[in-house]
């Protein structure tokens, strides 16, 4: 790798490292030239020169877009890092007005991740942003991180899947940090018989539609959202957004099992009514253990610290 600064003549530029991470964020030279108001060949020649520089292919170029190598994927986490805090240098110490915001968070179909969202989203300060909320499979929330397709990812652990979700961890290089510890409640609406009881046996769910988020071709009792994702049902429904399963709780009668945080703001139709059953879900969020988290990713993560307090329940970290 050749010698020399950021900003220097013979090492990497800070202008070169704020098109890479454009880049890694549209998935296409193009997209980011256009963003950026540069030309094709000349996004293309800069990241061309970049990766001479340092000597590794980071980007694997196709009639698709441009995709992150391995190599890709590391050195995205620190180009992130110095952009953003040249970035905040600049807006203090220049004057300059923010920069354009980025951020992409691949999570389970949770309600709180969405209200810390929105919260986030408003507390910019920037006239410009690009954010993204993927609420997805198990599976792929820890391929996008993996890949920092997204920047964290969040989801749960328990004692039945732990030893799966922490290996695949290991292997993508991937750190888990706890959240917050839930009892198990099940969803219902607000019409449901069951809604208006202070708690709920899996006895009483008997004779109704269990709602499950569909995990695809990784449809392993591991990869379930769900606990007690083994256990049998009579009637079982799986659904790929939490809208549709939102409407089922009211169509059906049907239910699902959650951490029992539900939004009255994003969801009134919905009541949590705790499940009487001997376990416990660990929620939080995973991210690349030698990257640390950009100054959005770490305001999103106290945003959901502070929802989460604000329904009574103490954060783990």
């Amino acid at each position: 790798m050749a010698r020399g600064g950021i900003g220097t003549a013979h090492g990497i530029t800070l202008q070169q490292l704020r098109y890479f991470v454009e880049v890694a964020a549209e998935g296409s030279i193009t997209a980011a030239a256009d963003l950026l108001q540069v030309s094709q060949p000349t996004m293309s020649a800069a990241m061309k020169d970049l990766e001479r520089r340092v000597g590794r292919v980071l980007l694997r170029r196709s009639v698709r877009g441009a995709a992150l190598t391995e190599d890709g994927i590391e050195f995205l986490g620190y180009a992130r890092q110095v952009v953003e805090q040249a970035e905040l240098l600049e807006h203090r110490y220049l004057g300059r007005p923010p920069a354009r915001r980025l951020l992409a968070v691949s999570a389970q179909h949770y309600s709180f991740v969405v209200e810390a969202f929105v919260r986030m989203v408003k507390a910019s300060e920037a006239a410009e942003y690009a954010f993204t909320l993927r609420e997805t499979r198990t599976a792929d929330i820890i391929e996008d991180v993996r890949t920092l397709r997204s920047e964290l990812g969040v989801l749960y652990r328990s004692d039945f899947n732990r030893k799966v979700i922490d290996k695949l961890l290991r292997d993508s290089e991937l750190v888990f940090t706890p959240l917050f510890l839930a009892s198990p409640h099940i969803f219902v609406a607000r019409t449901n018989p069951l809604a208006s009881r202070r708690r709920v046996t899996l006895e009483d769910l008997e004779g109704l539609p269990r709602l499950t988020f569909d995990q695809g071709t990784d449809n392993s009792f591991y990869f379930a959202e769900e606990i007690l994702s083994t256990r049998s049902a009579a009637q079982d429904i799986r659904v790929s957004d939490r809208a549709t399963i939102f409407n089922l709780m009211i169509g059906l009668d049907g239910y699902t099992i959650s951490t029992g945080i539900v939004s009255d703001d994003l969801d009134p139709s919905i009541v949590a009514v705790p499940l009487e059953v001997d376990e416990r879900i660990e929620i939080g969020w995973i991210g690349h253990a030698s990257a640390p988290l950009t100054g959005q990713a770490e305001r999103f993560v106290a945003e959901m610290r502070e929802v989460v307090s604000s329904f009574g329940v103490e954060p783990l970290s």
